[in-house]
């Protein structure tokens, strides 16, 4: 229902337009994507099965990082079948109820991601630094204490957002989003109106979760370096420091393309809108991935575990 010249009252039906400027090749972009998440769904799915069938992989580390392998399977399915959808089918549309569902589950998942590091840097920490008081201090409870918490925390923290936007943005420029999916700042910078607030409290909820973890992660392996490298004999720090590696690459990558899509939407006017979507569907892709292959393979554990599955079914 327009309201003035280009402007119109809150839209029930948005329409993403994907890829600006590569709308003609958007079916060929979407087969990596898709080969991708496939992988992702396969690698993530075989982690949480040999996890959850063998018992001496309940420990800590490897309940949160069963919930790193759920929480990318939800993320990554989230995001990539709407997009395949615009890409493959064309279907652009989606209603606007919708589209705020949808980035409660994006946002949600992405906090639940940044809490599940930090708890596994936090949990290295105390294994490497206080070996002695790992199992009493990481027992049970807290672990179920912990995983209560870092679900509920993004969960909570992102409904003001929608609120934000469902009851104070009334007036849009446009119905058209130059995006796959729906993304805070990429919807409030349709609005007509003063944004200012919901700026703010992107900002904010963003420190609370994402800036409070890196700075949590980074204090605790700083701390796990200084110990590991005041371990007299040589094998003991090898064989801490290869214990931490499969964390230290997840950490970075997660938070190197986070930090890279939070500053381009905010102050990235001068990288091609092309680039920075392209760029900003891999930051959420990219973690589900990668996670599974990099456990898989620096993990001897789960490394012997598939190993052992795959023979098994080869002599059968």
């Amino acid at each position: 229902m327009p309201i003035t010249n280009g402007t119109m009252f809150m839209p029930s039906v948005l329409t993403f337009i994907g890829i600006p400027g590569l709308e003609t090749i958007q079916c060929w972009i979407g087969i990596p994507f898709c080969a991708m998440y496939i992988i992702a769904l396969a690698g993530n799915s075989l982690l949480l099965i040999i996890i959850k069938t063998e018992p001496s992989l309940h420990e800590p580390m490897y309940i949160f990082l069963a919930m790193l392998g759920a929480t990318d399977i939800a993320l990554s399915t989230s995001i990539v079948p709407k997009m395949l959808g615009i890409f493959w089918f064309h279907l652009p549309e989606i209603y606007f109820d919708i589209c705020l569902f949808q980035m409660w589950l994006i946002h949600t998942f992405q906090g639940i991601e940044s809490g599940v590091l930090l708890a596994m840097a936090l949990d290295r920490y105390v294994a490497i630094c206080y070996p002695l008081r790992h199992a009493t201090i990481f027992n049970r409870q807290l672990v179920m204490h912990i995983a209560v918490g870092v679900t509920l925390r993004p969960a909570i923290l992102v409904i003001p957002r929608l609120l934000l936007i469902k009851c104070r943005l009334k007036f849009y420029g446009t119905k058209l989003i130059s995006h796959t999916y729906w993304e805070h700042m990429a919807l409030v910078k349709l609005a007509t109106e003063d944004v200012s607030i919901n700026k703010f409290y992107g900002l904010l909820g963003a420190f609370i979760v994402g800036g409070l973890d890196f700075i949590l992660i980074s204090l605790s392996y700083i701390q796990i370096f200084i110990t590991v490298f005041h371990l007299p004999q040589k094998e003991a720090r090898l064989k801490a420091f290869n214990t931490c590696v499969p964390h230290i690459c997840v950490f970075f990558q997660f938070y190197l393309l986070a930090f890279f899509s939070f500053f381009t939407h905010r102050s990235g006017s001068y990288i091609p809108s092309h680039i920075h979507i392209t760029l900003s569907k891999l930051y959420l892709l990219v973690p589900p991935f990668f996670n599974p292959l990099v456990y898989g393979v620096k993990t001897k554990h789960i490394r012997d575990k598939v190993v052992k599955m795959f023979r098994s079914k080869d002599q059968a």
